[in-house]
């Protein structure tokens, strides 16, 4: 399974390459990013922030990132053209982010590697995971990345392959153009393949093949009122 069957690098991040190569395991992309974001040069001048705006470390911003009155970028992290955040953002390291994104209000990002047109608009969780060019998650979607009982993050594969990453820190890898629906968890290790699709309301975990849904249901019952 390689990083090419769920999404290619954009342009926006061709400086990048390097730490990201398509032959690899894509949960291996994860080992690059910071390696990636050391080796850049953040030489650009900081732009004039607005005053709830805290900045510290390296960060990059293109000067066409629309920002809020609040929010914390804390480096290293580079933030690409025409991406929006939005208030009370928190970016807290090791954060490559595209064009054309949106990093939504009260979302949290670390260790990470957005790329273009991503949208997290509210109230998401995205740490030490991927998401792929034009990903959507709905509001309050989680990337769980830790398991409970601390031990290194495996993924399922097909077939029943079950490989270890290595990782102990280890969220989901979302394929370009997936969907993910309101207030869903992906569990550590999770791979969504290119316009799959998780339904709100869900715990996945897994690899969901390309242009799959993935649903849950629920026994929904009603009683009258007593009062």
């Amino acid at each position: 399974m390689k990083a090419s069957d769920f999404f290619a690098l954009p342009a926006s991040l061709a400086s990048f390459a390097p730490a990201f190569p398509a032959e690899a395991a894509p949960w291996e992309w994860l080992k690059g990013i910071a390696p990636a974001l050391a080796a850049h040069q953040f030489d650009q001048p900081m732009r004039q922030l607005p005053p709830g705006v805290h900045v510290e470390g390296f960060v990059y911003l293109h000067p066409t990132v629309v920002l809020p009155h609040t929010a914390t970028i804390i480096g290293p992290a580079w933030i690409g053209a025409n991406t929006e955040i939005r208030p009370g953002a928190f970016i807290r390291g090791n954060v490559i982010v595209g064009e054309s994104c949106v990093l939504g209000n009260a979302c949290e990002f670390k260790n990470c590697l957005l790329m273009n047109r991503v949208q997290t608009p509210h109230f998401n969780y995205v740490g030490d995971s991927i998401l792929g060019n034009g990903a959507h998650f709905g509001a309050g979607v989680i990337c769980s990345n830790v398991r409970l009982d601390q031990k290194n993050v495996s993924v399922h594969l097909p077939g029943g392959v079950v490989v270890d990453t290595g990782l102990r820190k280890f969220g989901a890898i979302v394929g370009d153009r997936s969907e993910v629906g309101c207030n869903a968890v992906l569990q550590p290790g999770t791979l969504l393949g290119p316009r799959s699709l998780v339904m709100p309301l869900t715990a996945f975990g897994g690899f969901l093949p390309a242009a799959t849904i993935a649903h849950s249901r629920q026994h929904l019952s009603t009683l009258p009122r007593r009062d």
